[in-house]
């Protein structure tokens, strides 16, 4: 996981990420995508009258640890299909 890049996707106004919330614990687990235009394709399938309103980024798995501990994330959704979408959640301990 260290060593791949990994694409996120964040919105526009606001600069917050995409997140799922799998429980109704209220934790929330930023979503990864291997690939760039997985997250497109996501963004397209789901929520295209609004694609326009998030951009998508990248980030090398090195980050990702202090980025889920500075946005207070529980830990990471990686996207393995984004157009059913099939989602594996990982928790940061």
């Amino acid at each position: 996981m260290l060593s791949e890049v990994y694409y996120l996707i964040r919105s526009k106004s606001d600069g917050s990420y995409l997140t799922a919330r799998p429980n109704s614990q209220g934790t929330s687990y930023l979503l990864l995508f291997g690939e760039h235009f997985d997250a497109l394709s996501y963004l397209n399938t789901h929520a295209a009258e609004l694609a326009s309103r998030f951009s998508v980024e990248s980030i090398p798995g090195t980050q990702v640890k202090s980025l889920l501990k500075r946005w207070g994330f529980s830990g990471v959704g990686i996207v393995t299909d984004p157009l059913l979408p099939n989602v594996e959640f990982l928790q940061q301990t």
